[in-house]
């Protein structure tokens, strides 16, 4: 593709789709070169690509355009005042206020055709298990879906690969090319507040959005909740096309709905809410069950029951909030399909039953409201006590470290403080930060010395969740990552697997 082309096609494609796209500034050379490719990293520059010199929180990528022109860059794309550097040869330079979107927009084009149903889920907890969900409710009603983020990419015929909440625009794009040319044309994506707030996901051509909560997470990153709060919603103020589908949980806090509802009128989004006293699904009871919940249901005036096979009150808002989606796009016999839904590894998971028949349960919760709801989710499954076992992780947030240990203690019978990902920090210090919000909770050094404590407290009936990591199969310590599976570890000290 020439440069002009792939220029004058992004800027299109981002005019159709938001109010406040801007044209490029004028490049410096000729625009009639060839285009290969485009990239952000120096090292993968081959002929023919554009390099996104791209200033960064540790590093500036205009400090490597030498680097990207040896290796056969045809053009760069920078922010104004970017200097060339003196001896390069030169190359076309397209200057962009917003260089990140831009790179978004041009590896979209570059790549393809995307899926005809993108659906983007924001939120602080729930994202994996929402689109999951929709990956799994677009299955069963005979369509082949993907769904791609914390897990990797799950779809039919493709390699899981590594997990990220949200990658890179560049593989984002050129992932949901390659969906489309496999025929896949559903597919979920998890859009984190990073990515949203760095353009990763303004590539997409979205036709639905849902939002499950916005509780406190990554301020060390934003900085204030007004600021998270900010690029949660860009999703729909800005890459939602106008009259899409957009859901929201009823569990989402008031000052966000109020927000989300004014920006649905203004841009005319098909908008909706889910769960108690949401106005397109109410949820009217979640009775708990051994095996899952029964939830008592109404839409568009009709009441009536389905069984979810999944513990925990949350994990019913997550799943009427993919049936919501796809009855907005019409499938009103999504319901139907609700009962077939399963777990998502390390969310609720049951890791183990005791000979006793206590029960321990892996989950991902790593912030204080995600304590709050796991442990208000397994409640009605305790006949007896329920403990926790959880830690906080090093180099993130500090401010939440005791507010995560105030849920447990609040929630949990008994409470047990231990390492989660320590990175660089010390993990004894992370944990006495932790111990302030739970100043009688066991703190036991050591992850798997700490899930052995607590299932040594376990009688009958009771429940354990540990917490923290969830899916991951590594525990960071330091700049190492040493091989660590909650679940695993669970099951070998349970005997179910050997030691």
């Amino acid at each position: 593709m020439r440069l002009i082309d792939l220029m004058q096609g992004a800027y299109a494609q981002a005019a159709l789709r938001q109010t406040r796209a801007t044209p490029l500034d004028a490049p410096r050379g000729s625009c009639d070169v060839e285009v290969t490719g485009i990239t952000a990293n120096s090292q993968d520059v081959g002929a023919g690509f554009i390099f996104a010199a791209l200033p960064g929180q540790t590093r500036d990528g205009r400090d490597y355009i030498a680097d990207a022109v040896s290796q056969g860059a045809a053009a760069i794309l920078a922010p104004p005042g970017t200097h060339w550097p003196a001896g390069v040869p030169p190359r076309p330079v397209i200057f962009d206020a917003q260089p990140r979107r831009r790179l978004a927009i041009m590896a979209a084009s570059l790549a393809g055709a995307q899926p005809s149903r993108i659906a983007a889920v924001t939120g602080t907890n729930g994202k994996t298990s929402t689109a999951d969900f929709l990956r799994q409710l677009w299955s069963f009603g005979g369509h082949p879906a993907a769904s791609l983020g914390t897990l990797g990419l799950i779809a039919p015929g493709f390699p899981q690969g590594a997990g990220l909440t949200t990658p890179d625009p560049v593989s984002i794009a050129q992932t949901m090319a390659a969906l489309a040319r496999a025929g896949i044309q559903h597919a979920a994506v998890e859009a984190s507040s990073h990515g949203l707030d760095q353009f990763r996901l303004d590539g997409l051509r979205l036709s639905a959005a849902a939002i499950t909560n916005l509780t406190r997470d990554h301020l060390d990153y934003h900085g204030s909740m007004e600021a998270y709060r900010a690029a949660k919603l860009r999703l729909f103020t800005e890459l939602l096309p106008a009259g899409a589908p957009a859901v929201a949980a009823m569990a989402l806090d008031e000052e966000t709905r109020n927000q989300l509802a004014y920006v649905a009128l203004q841009r005319g989004l098909n908008y909706g809410t889910v769960g108690e006293g949401g106005n397109l699904i109410q949820l009217h009871r979640a009775a708990p069950l051994p095996d899952g919940q029964m939830l008592d249901l109404s839409v568009a005036g009709r009441r009536f029951e389905v069984k979810l096979a999944l513990p925990g009150r949350f994990q019913a808002d997550n799943a009427l909030l993919a049936a919501a989606i796809l009855l907005l796009q019409g499938d009103s016999a999504v319901f139907d399909r609700l009962p077939l839904l399963v777990g998502v590894r390390g969310r609720m998971e049951l890791a183990a039953t005791l000979p006793n028949g206590a029960a321990v349960y892996v989950d991902y919760a790593h912030t204080p409201d995600a304590i709050s709801r796991v442990l208000s989710a397994l409640r009605p499954h305790t006949a007896g006590k329920l403990a926790i076992v959880f830690g906080a992780g090093g180099d993130r947030d500090r401010g939440k470290r005791p507010l995560m240990a105030e849920a447990a203690r609040l929630g949990a019978d008994h409470v047990i403080v231990t390492d989660d990902n320590p990175r660089t920090e010390a993990a004894a210090a992370i944990r006495a930060e932790v111990m302030t919000g739970a100043p009688d909770a066991v703190e036991v050094g050591g992850r798997e010395a700490a899930i052995a404590v607590g299932l040594a407290l376990l009688g009958p009936g009771d429940v354990m969740v540990v917490a923290g990591k969830g899916h991951e199969q590594g525990q960071i310590v330091g700049r190492e990552v040493l091989p660590f599976d909650d679940a695993d570890v669970v099951r070998r000290l349970v005997g179910w697997l050997p030691a």
